[in-house]
């Protein structure tokens, strides 16, 4: 009997092994904008973390609490400046978690915490504290440390969603007070755009964009609002010359553009955050989706995948929010204007004879290949196979013991 509980126990060991090395078992990521978009009484709210771009440093944060405001509460907002309800939205999130039950727990207690508004440069001292109290029945308020003595504390109505310790969301009843965050925001120093081009890297792409007036203008009309852009510094755009002159007018308005996000990202949030973004191209032509894949190397090297090219973050020719410029090490080239570049076949097994190079190879610099796509389709097998190994050792074990 003691042989056949040790069997037992360690078939049963396998098994958890077995599940913690699957990418099942790993720690899921949060987004804040898909959880809100199930509850369409704060969608609002919701569209404003995204038009102010709170909703990226909420997604990159580890440890976090949102207090949510539905749609009639947003009213209040309505007679700020986009950059003023930024500051007062940042006041909503909470860098600490604070689940419905350690709000509960408080027991007519007190405590406060840090919000990201504190860790900007516009408050200073105690000023983006939020404070948290607990009184009768179970009422839970929040108000901003120095707030007015008339302001009215902020009270918690509900928990819309808990993933313990990462994120809690939480609904609260109006908007968070304090004169520092509501405070006007100067509008950004005027940046002329081709002349912070031309002074580094990108003197070639600066001349494209003023030779071209629908480009320039949209630039234009997009950098005070938030704007990333990616020029190609003048040995790729000397490189892609000859592609460029052959290409419509549409085409060449459509590329300048496809090299534009519409949001501001500091290199941090690019090295922090994965996945697809859209471009200004996009928006230029509706029929199309203009965009890339940004993708980074252990928090070092920033790549855009365009499924035809793959262009690396080389340097950053400024960053001042809301305006961020980076050059690239290659011409972007969306699939929407080019062919796309295949995987490349298997290398043979050690075993064969090998062939002869290729007459198609020499052009390696346009090396941009589905791995992501190849990664996930090998992770299957892999996964099925920790499982038939631990099924196998569980079905021995039960034999055993028969």
């Amino acid at each position: 009997m003691a042989r056949s509980s040790i069997l037992l126990a360690v078939a049963v060991a396998v098994t958890a092994v077995a599940l913690l090395a699957s990418p099942a078992a790993a720690a899921k990521s949060y987004n804040i904008t898909k959880i809100l978009a199930a509850h369409p009484e704060f969608s609002k709210f919701n569209a404003m973390l995204t038009k102010t771009r709170l909703a990226y440093d909420i997604n990159r944060r580890q440890t976090i609490t949102v207090l949510a405001i539905d749609n009639a509460a947003m009213a209040a907002l309505d007679q700020y400046s986009l950059p003023t309800v930024r500051h007062i939205l940042s006041l909503h999130v909470l860098v600490d978690y604070y689940g419905a039950k350690k709000l509960r727990a408080l027991s007519h207690g007190a405590t406060a915490s840090a919000s990201m508004f504190q860790s900007t440069s516009s408050s200073g001292g105690m000023s983006g504290y939020v404070n948290i109290t607990s009184g009768k029945g179970g009422k839970v308020d929040f108000f901003c440390e120095g707030a007015d003595d008339t302001a009215t504390p902020s009270r918690y109505v509900k928990s819309i969603k808990e993933l313990p310790y990462d994120i809690a969301v939480l609904q609260v009843n109006s908007v968070l007070s304090s004169s520092e965050a509501e405070a006007p925001v100067p509008p950004p120093a005027p940046v002329d755009l081709v002349e912070l081009l031309s002074k580094k890297y990108c003197k070639s792409f600066a001349a494209l964009v003023s030779g071209n007036a629908d480009v320039f203008r949209a630039l234009n009309e997009t950098k005070d609002n938030g704007l990333t852009l990616f020029c190609p510094v003048d040995t790729a755009v000397a490189a892609f010359a000859p592609k460029y002159k052959n290409l419509t007018a549409k085409a060449k308005t459509a590329i300048l553009l496809y090299h534009a996000v519409p949001d501001y990202f500091s290199l941090q949030l690019l090295k922090s955050n994965n996945g697809m973004v859209s471009t200004l191209a996009t928006t230029s032509d509706a029929k199309k989706d203009y965009s890339f894949d940004v993708k980074n190397d252990d928090d070092e090297d920033v790549t855009l995948a365009t499924k035809v090219v793959t262009s690396t973050i080389t340097v950053t020719v400024g960053d001042l929010e809301p305006l961020a410029v980076y050059a690239v090490s290659k011409f972007l080239q969306p699939k929407e204007l080019f062919k796309v570049v295949e995987a490349p076949a298997p290398a043979p097994e050690p075993s064969k004879k090998k062939g002869k190079k290729g007459a198609d190879d020499e052009d390696s610099s346009s090396d941009d290949s589905d791995d992501a796509t190849a990664d996930e389709g090998a992770a299957a097998p892999a996964v099925f196979a920790r499982w038939a190994t631990a099924a196998a050792t569980v079905g021995a074990a039960l034999v055993l013991l028969g």
